[in-house]
């Protein structure tokens, strides 16, 4: 396992920022509306770009506009640099939202080693789904929500989970569901198209603070906010939403939070 060293990490951001620019530029050329999000959009109002010790980047985006997204990314997507993953289009990918990748790059998290596409160093995509408004139909959502997860974190969660107990279960889950994976995804993104609720989520991303999920208000439009002094898109909800996300979003967390993920192996592209 490598520590990611500052002179690393900002060559890291440097790769991820260009992933940023090149999303965007497909997005506006293609009038498609995103957001940037999590860390990233904590990291553009608290620091004017990336947390100094985040080593990722994420943008969201409601169903339909992530659909557009797919459809141009493949004529419109600089393929000499960049590449696209999502469960539809890459054979063993195992996650409910997508990756865009900086060819000739390596970023190998701990217990992924083993998964079997091409892992160079990324952005996270997110695609918001609705969340039933009826309290009932809520809760089942919910869970079904928790077990597509584990469903699709059982390939990883075999390997990584530090209890043997729970190895062992996830191991399970990943015979009884070997080559359903997709199929399981799908059959919930059925049930979450309803573009009428108040609130949206990442279907297989759990949300914080036992919340339901984002009011879909927020992501009715959409403005620019400066990140790395470039501009890039955010919904006009964002400090409702970072509230809800982190509470006190200015407050630095103490030095020991201030972590990166475990890397096994981290490449850079030629002149970065």
């Amino acid at each position: 396992m490598k520590e990611l060293d500052e002179k690393t990490l900002k060559k890291l951001q440097r790769v991820e920022l260009e992933l940023l620019i090149e999303f965007d530029r497909i997005c506006r050329k293609n009038n498609i509306k995103y957001s940037i999000t999590g860390g990233t959009l904590l990291g553009a109002v608290r620091h004017g770009g990336f947390i100094p010790w985040d080593d990722d980047a994420d943008v969201s985006m409601l169903r339909e506009e992530y659909e557009k997204f797919v459809a141009v990314c493949h004529d419109d997507l600089d393929g000499d640099r960049f590449y696209f993953q999502d469960i539809d289009h890459t054979e063993g990918y195992r996650w409910g939202y997508a990756k865009l990748r900086r060819k000739d790059s390596l970023f190998l998290r701990e217990n992924q080693e083993h998964m079997p596409y091409e892992q160079g160093i990324f952005l996270d995509i997110f695609p918001r789904d609705s969340v039933p408004d009826q309290w009932l139909l809520e809760r089942v959502h919910k869970f079904r929500c928790f077990v597509v997860r584990k469903v699709l974190w059982s390939e990883v969660g075999r390997y990584s989970e530090n209890n043997p107990i729970k190895r062992k279960i996830y191991s399970f889950i990943r015979v009884v569901t070997s080559s359903k994976e997709k199929n399981i995804y799908h059959s919930l993104l059925k049930t979450s198209r309803n573009n009428k609720t108040k609130r949206v989520r990442a279907l297989t991303f759990p949300v914080p603070n036992n919340e339901k999920g984002y009011l879909r208000e927020w992501y009715s439009a959409y403005e620019d906010i400066s990140f790395e002094n470039y501009p890039l898109m955010v919904e006009s909800g964002y400090l409702e939403w970072l509230k809800q996300e982190f509470h006190n979003y200015m407050e630095l967390p103490p030095v020991d939070k201030r972590k990166c993920h475990s890397v096994v192996e981290i490449k850079f592209p030629e002149g970065v």
